[in-house]
């Protein structure tokens, strides 16, 4: 069973055996050759996607860039009232203080209830526990989260 065309072709003399040979190779040569590069259109629809691809990955660098520096300035925090903490006192008196919209209280000496009235000692929120520590320490603590200090009575500058 061959070509139907190609054995008309043939046969009114319009081709020669060697042509249609010819053409045949040529089709092997197609059908095992990959395909050619793609059109000039489709050319841009691969650049279009490489612009895409290469946006979604800015924004998800600056995504995790920005939760790495959220973590990092949490471990600061952490570090910061870790180690400069100060002992509270179970048997002193109470000092209250409000954090979201809740009255809170925590166990301190006579001396630092003061202290904490004037604005040198400041509460912070480490987890789920209070610590209090120096007006120092809150302010550097208040530069990378101001939501971790709960209690710092400040003095305002016109004073």
């Amino acid at each position: 069973m061959g070509n139907p065309l190609k054995d008309q072709l043939l046969k009114a003399g319009l081709a020669s055996k060697k042509q249609a040979r010819k053409v045949e190779h040529e089709k092997r040569l197609q059908r095992k050759r990959p395909p050619e590069s793609p059109p000039a259109q489709s050319g841009n629809l691969v650049q279009a996607e490489r612009v895409a691809q290469e946006q979604r990955n800015r924004e998800l660098n600056r995504q995790r860039a920005e939760e790495q520096r959220l973590r990092e300035g949490q471990a600061q925090i952490r570090q910061l009232i870790e180690s400069n903490r100060l002992d509270k006192d179970e048997r002193g008196e109470p000092y209250h203080f409000s954090e979201q919209n809740q009255i809170k209280r925590i166990f301190v000496s006579e001396e630092m209830t003061e202290r904490l009235s004037r604005g040198q000692l400041a509460i912070v929120k480490l987890g789920s526990v209070y610590e209090v520590v120096p007006a120092k320490v809150a302010g550097q603590i208040a530069e990378r989260d101001p939501g971790a200090i709960l209690a710092w009575h400040r003095k305002n500058s016109g004073e």
